[in-house]
């Protein structure tokens, strides 16, 4: 290889390592301003392999798809999370209840005020790729399926349980999934999720039931059936 050659060589090679250096710089960059460390990724990317692999996806072009599309939207979760801090919402109270915002309702707020864009790429990019069972199941990854746990719990509390009364449980439960998937902490999640579990008791005391009495008498026979057991 001739001198001119070798020149023209060494400064592909170099002028490549230089776009190499400029793309981690950059990547990392963006990590530094979202905020996101390396563990954060690494979860991320953990959570949303875990959550495409439990749908059973065939083609590798739909895995990498919709694993793309749920690492997007956790890191904007993950991102918004950890740079907007619950102080940005002043102590005060809650002008519903009169009680005191608590730590928790103050960062539910700020996560609260993540652009809607982040949400609703999320679901018109899972729509457009998946069968509406398997958006469901993405969306009970991000959950930790509270919606089956939570109806099978009125199912046991209310006995006799309407095809209506589980339609319209069942709704509110998807609805607190759905707005759930936006909020990193499980505490958060759940805190969605008994937003719509008074809503559901509400309905229940509307409609014939009373959720009180209801809930007092499945205590009673759960600790009757502890104390029989005992006794075996």
């Amino acid at each position: 290889m001739n001198k001119k050659n070798n020149l023209s060589f060494t400064c592909k090679g170099l002028f490549a390592a230089f776009l190499l250096f400029g793309l981690l710089t950059h990547t990392n960059t963006l990590y530094a301003q979202d905020g996101l460390d390396q563990e954060d990724v690494q979860k991320i990317h953990q959570k949303a392999a875990k959550w495409v692999d439990a749908i059973h996806l065939t083609e590798q072009h739909t895995i990498d798809k919709v694993t793309g599309f749920v690492i997007n939207h956790l890191s904007a979760v993950y991102s918004w999370n950890k740079t907007h801090d619950f102080t940005e919402v002043p102590a005060g109270i809650n002008p519903r209840t009169g009680e005191r915002l608590t730590e928790l309702d103050r960062k539910m707020i700020v996560q609260s005020s993540m652009p809607e864009n982040v949400h609703q790429d999320l679901m018109d990019s899972l729509k457009r790729y998946l069968n509406e069972q398997q958006v469901e199941e993405i969306l009970d990854g991000y959950t930790v399926g509270k919606v089956a746990f939570t109806l099978k719990g009125y199912q046991a509390i209310v006995p006799g349980l309407t095809q209506t009364e589980t339609a319209v449980i069942l709704k509110n439960l998807k609805l607190a999934r759905e707005q759930a998937i936006d909020y990193k902490s499980m505490k958060a999640i759940s805190a969605i999720f008994e937003i719509y579990k008074t809503k559901n008791e509400k309905y229940l005391n509307e409609n014939g039931r009373n959720w009180h009495q209801l809930f007092k008498n499945y205590v009673n026979k759960v600790q009757a059936e502890k104390a029989a057991k005992q006794k075996r």
